[in-house]
């Protein structure tokens, strides 16, 4: 905690200035100095976007849609019009809760320039207007089996190739989707189309620099002109509603209540292929509750957010052996933060400083406890597998970290620092003519992308930081169906 102002009252009842600054009594850093690193660092974390770059975004995700629709044409497992969730940051920001052991390290200004998270809908159950309840007999908290006895034999027929089987004593047969099985599916469909794709190349198309499986994810890095962008493309299962185990949840009171609807937090959620620590990673699917937390986002200060980006940046690199600790686990202690804080208090413009020392000190609480509750399955503790030994070793990480918060928050700038450079030395080597989008067919690049291109520049200006859900048919991929919030443009 930072050190309060010190304040004397002279014998007229008046209030002098402070002797000497606002100090955070751990560390001796000044408030105000911490502060203006803050500010510094999100200066240069925070990208603007010109009109070229604009498009050259517009470029990557058009071509990720139609090549998903092409994945759609193959087998028609997909569904055919689909509705993807596209969230700004890769699986490696923590955007969604997938372990991150089992991804190889990508890094912004050397691998790739912009980064982005798609959820793509293997099956929806968009049909209920009740509590979701799911298979979690076998499973650890907040993981779930998924039957396809929930859809009809067409789903089957089309699915039980991704599926476990296993036969009951009466004789029944019971399939369950397989996250493995069909992130397996998933990546060599993928594979497949864009080897056809780049056969036949087409003026303006993005260059496929790197496809890979990283466990249940597939990464993509596409060069766009003078830009790379990361897409880590997730197979998920959609549903309208809420789960059942989370119902207890809504009983609670929380900061967001009178600012967002309850219907817009609860409007669905997915299952992500990932599998708790001692689950069967062929069966096990974990409860995602992203779509939730994009409305939930809109609920939190800047300077808060301010705080979380710092905080983050400083964490992914110094808690990145063994790795146990992973940015969705301080997102949700900074949700149980906005729960617990006035709201007055989390609005200060001027308390970055204070949020991130206490965001430091939250984290450090959560691992000498090992106690880390998911924030819409409380009973679920995400740090319980860890090893006493693992935990004390990152406890002690950051204890140096709260020693000298300013010293780690000029290494944090540093980085990213050095990541732009890399960028803007690539973008000087890359090419600086408009690029046409993947359906051109060569004719006058600048009509109608350079309109198209404006609008996706005033989207990003007018909504700083948000993620953008993306409708999109696979039969009619030439038209944008960008959704902010509940606004399709």
């Amino acid at each position: 905690m930072a050190a309060p102002l010190a304040n004397k009252t002279g014998s007229a009842g008046t209030t002098s200035k402070p002797p000497f600054p606002e100090l955070d009594f751990r560390s001796g850093a000044r408030v105000e100095e911490l502060n203006k690193l803050i500010q510094e660092f999100t200066k240069h974390d925070q990208r603007e976007y010109d009109d070229q770059r604009a498009l050259e975004i517009h470029t990557a995700k058009d071509f990720i849609f139609s090549m998903l629709g092409m994945v759609q044409k193959l087998d028609q497992k997909l569904p055919v019009a689909n509705e993807y969730l596209l969230l700004s940051g890769g699986v490696r920001e923590g955007v969604v809760d997938i372990d991150l052991d089992e991804l190889n390290v990508y890094a912004r200004g050397t691998d790739y320039d912009m980064d982005f998270t798609l959820l793509v809908p293997a099956l929806k159950l968009h049909d209920r207007n009740q509590p979701v309840t799911l298979d979690m007999r076998h499973s650890a908290l907040c993981h779930s089996w998924l039957s396809l006895r929930l859809f009809d034999e067409g789903t089957i027929s089309k699915w039980k190739d991704c599926c476990t089987i296993v036969d009951h004593i009466n004789g029944a047969t019971n399939y369950f989707f397989s996250p493995t099985k069909v992130a397996d599916w998933f990546y060599e469909s993928i594979s497949i189309v864009l080897s056809e794709i780049q056969k036949k190349p087409q003026r303006g198309m993005p260059k496929v620099e790197k496809v890979e499986k990283n466990g249940t994810i597939i990464s993509i890095i596409l060069g766009v002109g003078s830009s790379r962008m990361l897409y880590d493309i997730v197979p998920v299962v959609s549903f309208k509603g809420w789960p059942a185990v989370a119902q207890s949840w809504l009983m609670e009171n929380h900061f967001w209540d009178g600012k967002i609807t309850e219907e817009e937090v609860i409007s669905g959620f997915y299952l992500v292929p990932a599998c708790s620590y001692k689950g069967k990673k062929d069966n096990e699917w974990r409860l995602s509750f992203a779509r939730s937390e994009v409305q939930l986002k809109k609920c939190i200060s800047s300077s808060l957010m301010q705080a979380y980006q710092a905080c983050k940046a400083i964490i992914i690199k110094l808690l990145s052996r063994p790795k146990a600790i992973s940015p969705y686990h301080l997102r949700s202690m900074m949700l149980w933060a906005c729960d617990r804080l006035p709201a007055s208090y989390l609005a200060q413009e001027d308390y970055a400083a204070h949020f991130l020392l206490g965001l430091i000190d939250d984290l450090q609480h959560c691992l000498v406890n090992k106690m880390c509750p998911n924030y819409f399955i409380p009973q679920c503790n995400m740090l319980e597998h860890l090893s006493e030994d693992t935990v004390m070793l990152h406890a002690r990480k950051l204890s140096s970290v709260r020693s000298d918060p300013a010293e780690h928050l000029r290494t944090a700038i540093e980085h990213v620092k050095a990541a732009n450079r890399l960028t803007l030395e690539l973008q000087r080597r890359g090419s600086t003519t408009s690029i046409p989008s993947p359906q051109s067919d060569g004719g006058d690049p600048n009509q109608p992308d350079d309109r198209l291109a404006k609008k996706l520049q005033q989207l990003v200006t007018e909504n700083p930081g948000k993620s953008i859900s993306v409708f999109i048919n696979p039969d009619d991929v030439t038209r944008p169906h960008f959704r902010i919030d509940d606004k399709f443009f």
